[in-house]
């Protein structure tokens, strides 16, 4: 695929062969494609939060898997807050008014969030599923009335709330969508394959900024202590070859923080808390140009 060229003509992603297996997927196109190879693909220091915005620029401020842990965080100077999930430990309502607490204290001119695995009330198959068990994995979750889960999203007040859906903010088109490859039967959780393909064929082209829980195949999706890639492979092709946003954010994947490009798209893994669920790893900022109104 020709990198800075974008796509002629509708694209239709099929489910890849290597899906299920992220690890040998990424070692089948970086050796048969050098698919995550330099000098396209490479890794990309964090702006220091001083640098003068440039002109003409809106500067976005991206954090993720904050799980209630938001006190300390210093938050630098931006005009877009993106939080892309997992902004509670289990989506308790009470977390859920906490961390809209927080979001109100920021001076930020607009914040768009999303869900992830961790938001289990946000995800109402699973809630329906968690009711019908006899032994309770999540006690306090499942202690709760429908009526107090119900209608959660409506908690977030001081943002956009994106799910499978998208925003236009300050020109730029944002579409935000939770779900996850299948982890341990959390929230959002599909199997790889076609039913993750599904929500993904949901996103529209013409989309600048991209917001997932989970990373694509090969982008911030190393996991040291299992020695495998997580990412998922139709997420990759979509963003890749039909999608092409500027900017793809996520997290997900704590030990996968930092940034990355493939000479098109900028990667963002913006998870705040490390694997030991410390919130030390810093928000990173990220300059777009302005579209240009047509």
């Amino acid at each position: 695929m020709a990198h800075g060229i974008p796509s002629q003509g509708k694209v239709t992603i099929t489910v890849d062969e290597y899906s299920s297996n992220p690890t040998q997927a990424f070692t089948h196109y970086n050796i048969n494609q050098s698919r995550f190879q330099p000098p396209h693909v490479h890794m990309v220091d964090p702006i220091p939060y001083d640098t003068p915005k440039p002109t003409g620029h809106t500067r976005f401020v991206c954090v993720s898997d904050t799980h209630s842990r938001t006190d300390g965080i210093q938050m630098p100077y931006g005009d877009v807050l993106l939080h892309m999930g997992d902004f509670t430990e289990l989506g308790l309502p009470s977390e859920v008014k906490k961390f809209n607490d927080w979001l109100g204290s920021l001076p930020y001119e607009f914040k768009v969030v999303i869900a992830g695995n961790h938001e289990l009330t946000f995800d109402k198959d699973f809630m329906a599923e968690l009711v019908k068990q006899d032994y309770y994995r999540f006690p306090s979750v499942s202690k709760l009335k429908p009526e107090d889960f119900d209608n959660v999203q409506s908690l977030l007040t001081n943002c956009v709330y994106l799910q499978d859906s998208d925003v236009t903010v300050k020109g730029f088109r944002i579409y935000g969508t939770p779900w996850t490859p299948w982890f341990n039967g959390w929230g959002f959780n599909l199997p790889r394959g076609q039913s993750l393909l599904d929500k993904w064929n949901q996103v529209p082209e013409g989309i600048d900024i991209l917001m997932t829980h989970c990373p694509p195949l090969g982008f911030r999706d190393w996991v040291p202590k299992e020695l495998q890639r997580v990412g998922c492979v139709e997420l990759l092709n979509t963003v890749q070859r039909r999608v092409r946003p500027k900017l793809h954010a996520f997290g997900g994947i704590h030990e996968g923080y930092g940034i990355m490009t493939d000479g098109y798209t900028t990667y963002i893994n913006a998870s705040t808390c490390t694997v030991s669920f410390q919130p030390t790893n810093p928000p990173i900022v990220f300059d777009l140009p302005n579209p240009q109104s047509s």
